[in-house]
């Protein structure tokens, strides 16, 4: 916020003072005030010209200047409410005002702090020559030589044998379920925690998901709840088709534990790795354990080609028919035949193109990710009420978002007000995932908890009370220290006040 230093004038005072005054000031604007120091209405240098075109002699005053009612903000507004009344009327400055209505400070545009989003696209110096090549030599529509290279360059990265580069990650989930044979009236065991692109393809092959809970220790699927679901599974003769293990917030789930339980009973893993491509699991890559796996290069993802996806799978013939299905499923015939229904699903050449020059500096980007989450921890990690995501020993998380829970009985805000109060400073937190088997879509489909009763869900938990923090590998110093700065001043302002409140009481 300026401070109004030269910026306040009357009614009173001369058309020559106001120009010069203005002059002076540098800041394309003066604030009109009364007798008592009230903000009447500000005064532009266009308005001032006006009065010069309208004949005014310098020696003038501005009294003539209509009343008007000018975009004001009181004192303490966030600066989403400050940015929000700018665009309103299209204006660059806004007063501040006291509780008399007298102004004590001035908003410019180019003064507020820029918003801080969750997770931006992060580009490298490599990206642009590949994507130049695709033109270069005219492969910009579907296919080509960077789609081609892709899929050897990212298999050949994670340790896997074959992968098909696709439109995104969603459809990568729905042609995995469609080659591990999941069709109408199967059932699939998919983990709740998660984002919904995980679960629509079960519907799309008209199956049925049942959710499985989180265990607190990785906040991955639960191998208790995942065996609590097979027992029941097995005694009504129903078992699934495929058992769907999301990786959440780039961190592997316990995929031997996991695995024992589903080889146990003969049933495939589709492991869902849209979130942790770069992490790894006792050392082996994340998204290299289902019979299918799947890796997402959406844009807020830890590396991307602005929407995209990978199947990946040491089972060639599985690849090859995502393959077929992806491109509309054409037979290999001299004219366009279709033996069974198909897809467009296949990635562009030139998005491909952006994935290979990403997928070089993939190192650097879980670094980046992983020294942002440090920082948090090493910064926050001792405020009361506030518990960072764990990261079990057998892992090495990506860290793709800072993810923490939050206790409302010690900082006395909800997890809601605390993402409503950091969005007011135009900070973007927000919650963790909320569970699959809490979706209204959802809400007739089986859960299985990890604990036992109603309080044994631990996705609920960590949905209640988690918040994911702003982890961009592009995130500057500077702006994570505001992350941290307002975060701390809210957590330690609202606690303090309970405890005085307590005192008093």
């Amino acid at each position: 916020m300026l401070p109004i230093d030269g910026l306040t004038i009357r009614r009173s005072a001369r058309l020559l003072q106001a120009l010069d005054q203005m002059n002076r000031a540098a800041k394309g604007v003066l604030l009109v005030v009364d007798e008592d120091g009230r903000f009447e209405r500000t005064v532009t240098d266009g308005d001032l010209r006006r009065l010069l075109l309208a004949g005014q002699p310098l020696e003038s005053t501005i009294a003539s200047l209509p009343r008007i009612e000018s975009v004001t903000v009181a004192r303490g507004a966030s600066t989403a409410a400050i940015a929000q009344a700018m665009d309103s009327r299209k204006i660059d400055q806004v007063p501040v005002l006291d509780e008399r209505g007298a102004p004590i400070g001035l908003w410019h545009r180019r003064e507020l702090p820029t918003p801080i989003l969750l997770s931006t696209p992060h580009l490298s110096e490599f990206e642009q020559d590949y994507v130049a090549d695709a033109f270069r030599t005219n492969w910009i529509a579907p296919l080509g030589p960077n789609v081609d290279a892709f899929e050897r360059e990212v298999a050949d990265k994670v340790g896997s044998k074959h992968a098909a580069a696709l439109s995104s990650g969603t459809a990568a989930i729905h042609l995995g379920l469609r080659v591990l044979g999941v069709g109408q009236g199967d059932v699939v065991f998919c983990s709740s925690l998660t984002f919904a692109a995980s679960a629509n393809p079960i519907v799309y092959q008209n199956a049925t998901p049942v959710f499985i809970d989180s265990e607190p220790e990785s906040w991955n699927m639960s191998p208790v709840a995942l065996r609590k679901a097979f027992r029941e599974a097995e005694r009504i003769g129903k078992l699934p088709r495929a058992v769907i293990v999301v990786c959440l917030y780039g961190q592997s789930a316990d995929m031997d534990a996991l695995q024992s339980i589903c080889d146990e009973y003969g049933v495939p893993i589709l492991e869902d790795s849209a979130e942790s491509l770069g992490a790894t699991y006792k050392g082996r890559q994340s998204g290299t354990f289902g019979k299918i796996s799947v890796y997402s290069f959406n844009g807020n993802k830890i590396i991307t080609t602005s929407g995209g996806g990978m199947l990946l799978s040491d089972d060639a013939s599985l690849v090859e028919q995502a393959r077929f299905l992806s491109t509309q499923a054409r037979d290999p015939a001299p004219h366009y035949q279709h033996s069974v229904i198909g897809f467009n699903y296949r990635m562009s050449n030139i998005l491909a193109g952006v994935g290979r020059g990403q997928l070089r500096v993939l190192d650097e980007r879980v670094e980046s990710r992983r020294a942002i989450f440090d920082r948090y921890r090493e910064v926050l990690g001792d405020l009361p009420g506030l518990r960072f995501m764990p990261e079990p020993s057998w892992s090495r998380s990506t860290r793709w978002l800072t993810a923490c829970t939050i206790d409302p009985k010690v900082i006395g805000m909800t997890r809601e007000r605390l993402v409503e109060r950091m969005s007011a400073e135009r900070i973007e937190v927000r919650a963790v995932w909320k569970p699959m088997h809490l979706q209204p879509v959802f809400g007739e489909c089986r859960y299985v908890t990890h604990g036992a009763g109603d309080g044994g869900s631990v996705s609920d938990r960590l949905f209640e009370n988690g918040l994911c923090l702003p982890s961009g590998s592009n995130m500057t110093p500077i702006q994570q220290e505001r992350v941290i700065e307002t975060l701390r001043g809210l957590l330690t302002e609202n606690a303090s006040r309970r405890v005085t409140a307590r005192l008093a009481g």
